[in-house]
C-alpha cells in the first residue's frame, strides 16, 4: 500500500502548489467603448461586477487586468459590463461560449476583442424546452447539512405512469439549470430528457433522473470535497451526505426506485465530475456508477490519493470518463488529468471503465449533450 500511495503522490506534480499570474488584454470593443468592463470567471465564482476584477486602462485604446496567484489549471471567462444582462456577445447577439485560458508552469497572457453585447440586440423570448416527462419537485428543497434550499428536478419514463408497479434505475445528476430546459440554461442545455425519451424507446433501458441546481456562487465549494486555497472551504462532504440521506431517502419515498447501489448512478461535468468520483468513494454502497464529464480536477488534487486508498469490497464500481481535445488553451492537462485518475483505478483489484476523447471537444453543454447518449448507453447496459 505504501508504494501505491508514493505512486498517487507522483501524479500530482508539485508545480500544483506554484502560483502564476493570467494577463487578460481586451483590444478592441465593438460598442459602449466608453463602459466600464469587468472580468467574471472561474476564479472569483463568476461574479458579473466584482470590482477586484475591473479591467484598467492597458495602453492607449486598450483594457487588461493581471490576475495573480492562479494555481495551474484551466480557468474560464467573459467579459461584462456590470451584470450578466451586459455579458459579451457574438457580433449578432448569439451567445458566446466561455472563454478560458489554461496555466501549466508559466504566466500567461489574453489578448482577445469583444464583438458586441447582449444588451445590444433585442432579447429574444427563450423558448420552455422541457418535455412532459420533467417536473420540478421543489423549488426550495431544504439542504440541512448547509442550511441553504435548492430546486430539485425529477424526469420520469413515459411508461412510469402507465406500467404499474414497475422499479426504475436512478440517475443523479447536478447542475440542473442546464439539464432539461434551455430557459435556465445560460449556456445551452444537455437536453437530457429528450435524449433519453429516444433511448429508452429504441433500448427498453428506462431510468429516473433527479437533478440538483447548482448553488451558484457556492458551486465550486459544494462540489469539492476539499478546503482550497483560492475558492474557500470545501463542502462537498456535506453535500453529498444530503443527497445520500436526505434527498435519496426522499425519492426513494416518493417514486418507484430501485434502491441498490447497482441500480443508482451520479453523474456531471467540470467540478461536477469531481463531486461524482468522491460520491462513489464516500459512499461506495450507494452508488455504483458514475458519468465523469470533463472533469476539473486540478482543483481537488488530493482525490487522487482517496480513490488510491477507496475499498470496493461488495460491488465492480463503473466509471465513464470524459474529455475534449480543445478544453481550454492548453487542453492536453484536462485529458492528461483524467488519464492520470483512470491509472489510479486501473490499479484497483475490479473496475469497470470506459474513456471516451473527443479531439474537437470544447468545454461546454453543447458537447457534453452529444456525448450523453453514448455515457447512457454504457450505464444502462448492466440495467
Amino acid at each position: 500500500m505504501k508504494w501505491l500511495l508514493l505512486l498517487c503522490m507522483a501524479w500530482v506534480p508539485q508545480w500544483l502548489t506554484a502560483q502564476y499570474s493570467a494577463r487578460i488584454v481586451v483590444s478592441d470593443v465593438a460598442t459602449k467603448k466608453l463602459d466600464d468592463l469587468y472580468i467574471a470567471g472561474s476564479f472569483n465564482n463568476w461574479q458579473p461586477r466584482d470590482e477586484k476584477y475591473k479591467l484598467k486602462p492597458f495602453g492607449k485604446d486598450r483594457k487588461g487586468i493581471v490576475i495573480k496567484d492562479l494555481a495551474p489549471g484551466i480557468y474560464e471567462f467573459k467579459i461584462t459590463r456590470g451584470s450578466w444582462l451586459t455579458v459579451e456577445s457574438k457580433d449578432n447577439g448569439d451567445d458566446l461560449s466561455n472563454r478560458s485560458f489554461a496555466i501549466t508552469d508559466a504566466d500567461v497572457s489574453v489578448d482577445i476583442t469583444v464583438a458586441g453585447f447582449k444588451d445590444d440586440f433585442p432579447r429574444k423570448p427563450i423558448p420552455n424546452t422541457a418535455t412532459a416527462q420533467v417536473h420540478i419537485i421543489d423549488s426550495a428543497f431544504q439542504i440541512p447539512q448547509l442550511q441553504r434550499t435548492r430546486t430539485i428536478w425529477v424526469y420520469l419514463p413515459k411508461s412510469y405512469n402507465i406500467t404499474k408497479g414497475k422499479n426504475y434505475p436512478v440517475l443523479y445528476m447536478h447542475d440542473a439549470q442546464n439539464l432539461f430546459n434551455l430557459q435556465t440554461a445560460p449556456n445551452g442545455e444537455w437536453g437530457v430528457d429528450e435524449c433519453l425519451d429516444s433511448l429508452q424507446r429504441l433500448t427498453a433501458k428506462e431510468c429516473i433522473v433527479v437533478g440538483i441546481n447548482h448553488g451558484g456562487d457556492k458551486r465550486l465549494t459544494e462540489y469539492n470535497p476539499y478546503d482550497h486555497a483560492q475558492f474557500g472551504k470545501g463542502e462537498g462532504k456535506q453535500y453529498l451526505q444530503f443527497i445520500v440521506t436526505t434527498l435519496k431517502p426522499y425519492i426513494d419515498k416518493t417514486y418507484r426506485t430501485r434502491k441498490d447501489a447497482a441500480s443508482t448512478a451520479i453523474a456531471g461535468s467540470s467540478m461536477g465530475g469531481v463531486i461524482s468520483v468522491a460520491a462513489m468513494v464516500q459512499y461506495p454502497n450507494v452508488f455504483g456508477a458514475a458519468g465523469i464529464f470533463s472533469p476539473a480536477f486540478w482543483v481537488a488534487p488530493s482525490l487522487y490519493t482517496d480513490v488510491a486508498n477507496a475499498n470496493w469490497k461488495t460491488q465492480q464500481p463503473r466509471f465513464y470518463f470524459y474529455a475534449g481535445g480543445k478544453e481550454g488553451t492548453n487542453p492536453e492537462v484536462m485529458v492528461k488529468d483524467m488519464d492520470a485518475m483512470i491509472s489510479v483505478l486501473e490499479k484497483k483489484a475490479q473496475y469497470d471503465i470506459r474513456r471516451s476523447v473527443y479531439p474537437l471537444g470544447q468545454h461546454n453543454e453543447q458537447v457534453w449533450r452529444s456525448e450523453f447518449d453514448d455515457f447512457y448507453r454504457w450505464l444502462s447496459s448492466r440495467w
